[in-house]
């Protein structure tokens, strides 16, 4: 039986209420081998988090229910996940927002739209040996 010979791939988390931003993601980490887990929200993502434990978790900030500040604190006050990273995203890039984005234990903050550079950037950042299996063509 020839199972799982390939190493697993990378367990990503993407938590936004917009059904495009959550398609986007997952096409874009999907083509690099990124095995992608969405949530429509923080409550739907905590559930979600216990069960598939991804590596790297990005959450929006303007969220209804619980927000990704709120969600953030969460995943970071919890001792299972508390190292896992967690990036923020938004479509405001104020000081404001970053601050009080380190305020809850975020990791980074990316501004939307983003690039899939720039989602392949954070993971390299703070999931090592991290390497995307297809690149970008040239």
């Amino acid at each position: 039986m020839v199972a799982q010979q390939m190493e697993q791939p990378l367990k990503v988390m993407v938590i936004d209420d917009s059904r495009t931003i959550r398609r986007t993601a997952q096409m874009l980490l999907g083509e690099a081998g990124c095995e992608v887990i969405t949530a429509s929200d923080g409550f739907d993502a905590l559930a979600k988090i216990v069960d598939h434990q991804p590596s790297i978790i990005f959450v929006d900030v303007l969220m209804p229910r619980l927000d990704g500040y709120q969600t953030c604190a969460v995943i970071k006050h919890n001792s299972a996940f508390k190292d896992t990273p967690v990036i923020l995203l938004s479509s405001r890039d104020g000081l404001f927002d970053k601050a009080r984005g380190r305020v809850v234990g975020s990791d980074q903050f990316l501004t939307k739209p983003f690039s899939k550079e720039e989602l392949l950037d954070a993971i390299r950042a703070h999931v090592p040996g991290f390497a995307a299996t297809q690149q970008h063509a040239p």
